[in-house]
Order: C-alpha cells, then sequence, then structure tokens
C-alpha cells in the first residue's frame, strides 16, 4: 500500500470528508450524504476483530451504514469483514500519468474552460450523472480545486471536477452528455485538467475509476494511464 499512501492522501485532499477523525486503529469519515469515498473507514495498522465493533458503533453515531475501504495488501482485514458477513462492494483502480503526456497538446479555443465556483449549467449535467448537491459540497471543500466545462459543437458538452494535493492532480465526477458522447470530449476534459494541474506544480495526473465502468477504463488505458493501486469496499448488509 506505501507506492500508492500519496494517491490515496490526494484522494482524502481533493474529494473530502465533512469530518475525518482518528479513532482507535480507524480513520473514519462523515460524509453527509457525499458517497462512499467520504464515509468510509480506513485502517491505521493491523486490525483485530475486536476492533470493528467501535467502529460500527462511531459510524451509526453518524447515522452511516458501516462501510469500511480495504486496500491492496489489506487482506486480514478483508477477511475479518467478510467473515462478518460484508459484501463487496465497488472495485476501484487507482490510475495515473505523467501529467506532460497530456499537455503536449494545446488546448483548442472554447473547447474547455476551468472555473470555480461552477456556473447553473455545470450543476445540471453533473445532476443528469447522478452528482447532486451533496458530492458538490463535498467539491466546495477541496482546498486547491477547478470545475471544468467542456464544449461541443457550440454547445455544453460534459463538466468534471480536478483538485491539486501536493504533486498530484486528481480528477473527480467525469460527466459527458448522452448527446456529446464518443466525439472526444472527455478526452479534452482530461487534457484541460492536465493543463490546469501543471499550472498549479502537479507533476502526475489521476484518476478513481470502478472495475465494472469499462467505457472509461478503455478511455484512461487509451491516454496511458496506468494502475498505481486499487480497493474496494465492504458494505454492512443491515
Amino acid at each position: 500500500m506505501s507506492e500508492a499512501q500519496a494517491f490515496f492522501d490526494a484522494g482524502d485532499a481533493t474529494w473530502p470528508a465533512a469530518r475525518r477523525f482518528d479513532h482507535g486503529p480507524w480513520t473514519l469519515r462523515e460524509g453527509q450524504g457525499g458517497g462512499k469515498r467520504v464515509s468510509a473507514a480506513t485502517a491505521r495498522g493491523a486490525i483485530s476483530d475486536a476492533d470493528i465493533p467501535a467502529a460500527e458503533a462511531a459510524m451509526r453515531e453518524m447515522d452511516q451504514r458501516p462501510l469500511f475501504m480495504v486496500r491492496a495488501g489489506e487482506d486480514d482485514l478483508d477477511a475479518l469483514l467478510a467473515a462478518r458477513g460484508y459484501d463487496v462492494v465497488d472495485p476501484v483502480r487507482v490510475l495515473s500519468l505523467p501529467i506532460t503526456r497530456l499537455t503536449d497538446v494545446p488546448m483548442p479555443p472554447v473547447t474547455a474552460f476551468c472555473i470555480w465556483e461552477p456556473l447553473a449549467i455545470m450543476a445540471e449535467v453533473w445532476a443528469a450523472g447522478g452528482v447532486g448537491p451533496a458530492r458538490l459540497a463535498v467539491m466546495d471543500r477541496a482546498a486547491t480545486k477547478t470545475g471544468i466545462l467542456a464544449r461541443w459543437n457550440e454547445k455544453p458538452a460534459g463538466v468534471a471536477f480536478a483538485g491539486v494535493h501536493n504533486d498530484i492532480c486528481m480528477v473527480h465526477a467525469v460527466e459527458v452528455l448522452p448527446h456529446q458522447q464518443r466525439q472526444g470530449v472527455a478526452t479534452w476534459i482530461m487534457r484541460a485538467a492536465a493543463h490546469w494541474g501543471q499550472a498549479q506544480g502537479a507533476k502526475r495526473l489521476s484518476v478513481l475509476c470502478v472495475d465494472t465502468n469499462t467505457r472509461a477504463q478503455a478511455l484512461y488505458a487509451k491516454l496511458g494511464f496506468a494502475p498505481v493501486g486499487h480497493y474496494h469496499y465492504r458494505q454492512s448488509t443491515e
């Protein structure tokens, strides 16, 4: 997990929970409806079966269903949660490439704009993709950030959110409108994120992609992204 830790740290910083705190051998997150990444507990070291109930209780006190992120190398934790009946949810790949791989081509005029705070049309596009107010609140908590609005055929085409932590620019919440898909919009969004991230001092561009999103996985592979880590969630069946 040590090689991937910089990317996990960037994920926490660029997609931050409402509250993140240590609780015994755990790091807990209060998500306030912002999704799994900002609600999951992670282990800070070796975990025993006796440590799990305290994390479960703390998550229930936050009105959250018990949820754990299990990263590469945490096989013992995975087995303990499986024995308690926790289901595997959303295996995710952490992907990255040197940022210069996507800054080699200048951005065509009026193809993509880096904007914060989001315009109303950006919120509408995100909402159409299931990214609602709670996730917009997650974005707003990030320190160094931008929204990206892409245009194609002289109309809004897609959006994304990017943040920088240390030398990593991480891109989240990429959404392309259905009638604008398969025209290269997502590629221009990623190039716009790379140009913006490079201007903030980032040296690597990274995304988190669910394994089942095969279309996105194919796009990122085509652009040159390679895996640098992976994780999945274990969720209570309650």
